[in-house]
């Protein structure tokens, strides 16, 4: 009984390891969102995992249990990236899904979220697990200090269609029944359920592929998958269980056809048109344009990473790639920050500001959409994206000002999130 009351509190204590009733955090200079200019030397009080105060000048202050001298370092927001794969490393070689068990994949998101948190990323939207539980599971970890990484918002597993993208193929049949994902579906009441079974899962949001995707072994084109009626009932469903919709959408017309179905956000945008922008715009769907996936790939061509069918389809969006973010800015999409990392190495999050810049956007507005922006896409503004008292403390520091240079981003010296310092 001994023993095992023993085990018992070590299990306690791993699970809830004790924060720093007071952190102080003198600053060179503190930038309080994206909106806002640098404030010069600055004091942080954290208590408790939130901020208690933002004070000018460096401020000493008693009875403090630790101090953080980062007086020749900016601090900032952390930041937020709204497409990730934790439980993904960048691969072509799609067999391994056969080979691989569930575990494995937990131990690759588990390395891969203190990778992420150590970029700057102090929250992500993971949309799409390898294995069921996985994220779920992490987001637990993370939250309660069991594991060092940025807070996880979820969809854990993908809505597809039968054979689509987000389902298993490229198998013998019997292969691609075995691992087939249970979230592939056919007909409105169908893919309502599924929507159901993921909320009941653990689901925070719900992703869906509303067409063909390039990385899958098939050769299909990338336009609309679903129905008019599929997606509109899995739009509905979700609402109704208070859960946004992220599409991952290529095509314009399939763009288009999710956008007026009343998804959240669209995740790629590749061949965005006018046409596919008005309607997004007058639905406010936000664009997630993943330029780093597109990096990411292109790099591995002609090596025999990828299959003929996959290559094919790489070089058949990179014309429009690198444009994405220049078509949105002129129908005028609003446009939050993600990067699609597992497609590329994760922990390069960062690069994606370049790409945005040369895009068209201003250094500021890619901060804010990687923090104020993406917080109020997954309902955390109120929480995360800026550093106000009451807010979660989630700070990172650089050298620099990323007003000015948003590419400092790419080199971060300093981590915190939820007022654990990530080592």
């Amino acid at each position: 009984m001994r023993l095992t009351n023993c085990f018992a509190a070590l299990l306690v204590m791993i699970a809830t390891p004790a924060l720093a009733e007071t952190t102080v955090i003198h600053a060179g200079s503190v930038i309080i969102d994206a909106g806002s200019e640098p404030t010069g030397p600055a004091t942080i009080v954290v208590t408790d995992g939130k901020i208690v105060s933002i004070e000018k000048g460096i401020v000493l202050i008693d009875g403090s249990d630790r101090q953080v001298d980062l007086q020749d370092k900016t601090l900032l927001p952390g930041l937020i990236d709204l497409h990730t794969h934790l439980s993904g490393d960048p691969s072509g070689e799609f067999w391994r899904a056969a080979t691989n068990p569930p575990e494995w994949y937990t131990l690759v998101a588990a390395k891969n979220a203190r990778i992420t948190a150590l970029a700057g990323f102090t929250t992500v939207r993971d949309l799409g697990s390898r294995t069921d539980q996985v994220t779920q599971s992490l987001r637990r970890a993370t939250a309660t200090g069991v594991l060092p990484g940025p807070r996880i918002v979820t969809s854990a597993r993908t809505i597809a269609i039968v054979g689509g993208h987000g389902d298993k193929n490229g198998f013998r049949r019997e292969v691609n029944d075995a691992l087939g994902t249970s979230f592939a579906c056919t007909g409105p009441v169908e893919c309502a359920a599924k929507v159901r079974t993921a909320s009941k899962y653990g689901a925070d949001l719900i992703k869906i592929t509303a067409t063909g995707g390039v990385l899958s072994q098939q050769g299909r084109g990338l336009e609309a998958h679903f129905s008019d009626a599929e997606m509109k009932a899995i739009v509905d469903t979700a609402t109704s269980l208070g859960l946004k919709v992220a599409a991952h959408a290529h095509g314009a017309r399939g763009i288009e056809a999710a956008a007026r179905a009343g998804v959240q956000t669209i995740e790629h945008g590749t061949y965005i048109d006018e046409q596919a922008g008005r309607v997004m715009r007058e639905n406010g769907t936000i664009l997630v344009p993943t330029l780093m996936a597109f990096q990411g790939i292109k790099g591995n061509l002609g090596k025999g990473f990828y299959t003929p069918v996959v290559e094919d389809k790489v070089r058949a969006v990179g014309p429009f790639a690198e444009s994405i973010v220049q078509r949105a800015r002129e129908y005028g999409v609003k446009i939050a920050f993600g990067t699609d990392a597992g497609v590329f190495p994760h922990g390069m999050n960062a690069g994606e500001f370049e790409q945005m810049r040369l895009g068209g956007m201003s250094d500021r507005e890619a901060l804010a959409s990687a923090t104020t922006v993406a917080a109020e896409v997954i309902g955390l503004e109120n929480e995360i994206g800026r550093l106000a008292p009451g807010f979660s403390a989630d700070i990172i520091a650089v050298d620099g000002n990323p007003l000015s240079d948003v590419t400092v981003l790419e080199d971060v010296d300093w981590v915190m999130v939820r007022g654990r310092e990530v080592e």
